[in-house]
């Protein structure tokens, strides 16, 4: 399923912290309640569930007696008031939704730091260390896998996918396209609905696509296609020699220590099952192996295993891919049509708009499994959840983003100052003009540059140094650009030189080498600067 199915008409019940603390209040068991720590479950003293659905006419899902999993210890916990706001969004959404078992969790600093689990899977509340389905944040983990074999050098983003995977209709469309839905890929398979039936191998994938498989040019709009992913597996495949999924578990699982993400459900897992529109009842859902499509949607795993990953993505990338790179992965490249622009892709990563935050991940969509993973970079908080229904599930991981951050607000870091003075920052920093407009630049640390407008406008960027003593551009208009400190012979700094554009200490430095040059009068009155006739004199011309 694309991302969202089954859940984009749930009318969430959302509730600002205050009146969920009321709400939990007014409704409490006169029986005492308790937290159980190590699952961050609720019951009531005398040991009942408290309000947890018990579907009728289904078989429970059993765990083997011989597996026994360590409990995910958590490093730090969350304020007691802030626990109980999470909660009561938890266990709403589990009531409300009648999802058979929900796990959450919350992740800060790159640590799990509170989890819950309503529900159950089997006779017990699911864990942390409890398997799911997670659909298409699969596609996550295959988009690491592409960046890093470029780089590796093995690709680039660029290229055609004939390149690498010859033969078929869409040859001229790149990585880069396939890794952001922009390729005008079909979104589905031909046949009977993948995700409920067995697939196939490789060969029958590869004869469907055909010219008539392109719905759109390439690049026109974000068009959703599993297909695409499913052939980005074939690429990480043929570079490596071995599936997708090994090189997957060899270069990033093991180096991560996911150890409970893998291809097929190991116990304890919840089963999938449908919830009934009308009655509380189940129907089990089928989990097949995807064969050629796995890519897409195939892997399981736990709030644990994806509380790493969402430290990962936040930026706690271990050895397994560069900042930079990571960084790459999270920039929108294309945003989904819509009134207003609340959502977009980057390579491999959805991104979306939401209450003034932007949040990276994914969500995912199998039948029986709904998945959420969302990150907030900039505040390094991110979220997990993980439901066993095919429908219904409202946006639980990023509105327990929000629940932590209005009640623990990141602090800011401490300043402090550097040991010693960055070398050769000092006579760059301040005011400098771009023509007549005015710019600070400043020093971030000792190999960062910010240059930013004094009065308005858009032309804001970070810059690092080179070893070659130049600067090239993070974000903003100059991205990728080189910006060079060009001195005197007197060894003092002359100019700025960015992108042709001159930078100086004085607008329009006439000592500087200005593009068309300077009019030989200078500055002048107004009056000064027009001819009799009411027309600019030579030299003053606008460019």
């Amino acid at each position: 399923m694309p991302p969202g199915t089954g859940s984009s008409g749930h009318i969430d019940q959302v509730t600002d912290p205050a009146s969920a603390r009321s709400t939990s209040s007014s409704a409490e068991h006169p029986a005492e309640r308790e937290v159980d720590a190590s699952r961050r479950s609720v019951r009531t003293s005398d040991g009942r569930d408290d309000g947890t659905m018990t579907p009728a006419g289904v078989p429970p899902q059993t765990v083997p007696a011989e597996t026994v999993l360590p409990e995910t210890v958590l490093p730090e916990s969350v304020l007691p008031e802030t626990g109980r706001a999470l909660l009561y969004r938890v266990a709403r959404e589990q009531a409300d939704s009648r999802i058979p078992a929900l796990a959450v969790g919350v992740v800060r600093d790159g640590a799990l730091v509170w989890t819950a689990g309503r529900g159950r899977v089997g006779d017990a509340p699911p864990t942390p260390s409890t398997q799911y389905r997670i659909g298409s944040i699969t596609k996550t983990f295959v988009a690491v896998l592409v960046a890093r074999l470029r780089d590796e050098g093995r690709l680039d983003f660029a290229d055609p996918l004939d390149r690498h995977v010859p033969g078929t209709a869409l040859g001229d469309r790149t990585i880069a396209q396939l890794l952001s839905h922009t390729s005008g890929l079909q979104a589905e398979t031909e046949g009977p609905w993948w995700e409920r039936t067995p697939g196939g191998p490789w060969s029958d994938l590869a004869a469907q696509l055909r010219p008539e498989a392109l719905r759109h040019r390439a690049g026109r709009r974000h068009h959703y296609s599993n297909v695409g992913f499913a052939i980005l597996g074939e690429v990480v495949a043929r570079h490596r020699g071995r599936s997708w999924w090994e090189s997957l578990r060899a270069e990033i699982l093991d180096p991560l220590g996911m150890r409970r993400t893998t291809y097929l459900p190991e116990p304890p897992h919840a089963s999938g099952f449908a919830v009934h529109p009308w009655a509380d009842v189940l129907l089990p859902e089928p989990a097949h192996d995807a064969g050629a499509m796995a890519a897409a949607g195939q892997l399981w795993s736990t709030v644990a295993d994806l509380g790493r990953w969402a430290a990962f993505v936040a930026g706690d990338t271990g050895d397994v891919l560069s900042a930079d790179t990571l960084a790459e992965l999270r920039e929108p490249n294309i945003v989904e049509q819509g009134p207003r622009w609340v959502s977009g892709y980057g390579l491999g990563f959805q991104i979306q708009q939401r209450n003034g935050r932007t949040l990276v991940g994914h969500g995912g969509s199998m039948p029986g499994f709904l998945a959420q993973l969302w990150v907030d970079v900039d505040e390094a908080v991110g979220a997990v959840a993980l439901a066993n229904t095919t429908s219904g599930l409202g946006p639980v991981a990023s509105d327990l983003i929000e629940i932590l951050l209005q009640h623990e607000p990141r602090l800011p870091d401490e300043w402090t100052p550097l040991p010693s003075p960055p070398d050769g920052l000092l006579d760059l920093v301040g005011t400098w003009y771009w023509g007549p407009t005015g710019f600070i630049l400043r020093a971030r640390g000792r190999d960062e540059l910010e240059l930013t407008p004094i009065a308005h406008g858009t032309r804001a960027s970070r810059f690092r140094r080179r070893p070659d003593g130049t600067w090239v551009g993070l974000d903003g208009y100059y991205a990728g650009e080189t910006l060079r400190i060009v001195r005197g012979p007197d060894g003092r700094v002359s100019h700025l030189d960015l992108a042709s554009f001159i930078f100086t200490r004085a607008p329009y430095d006439p000592s500087a080498p200005i593009p068309g040059g300077v009019a030989k009068e200078g500055w002048t009155g107004g009056g000064a600067a027009q001819s009799p006739n009411g027309t600019a004199t030579p030299g003053t011309e606008p460019a």
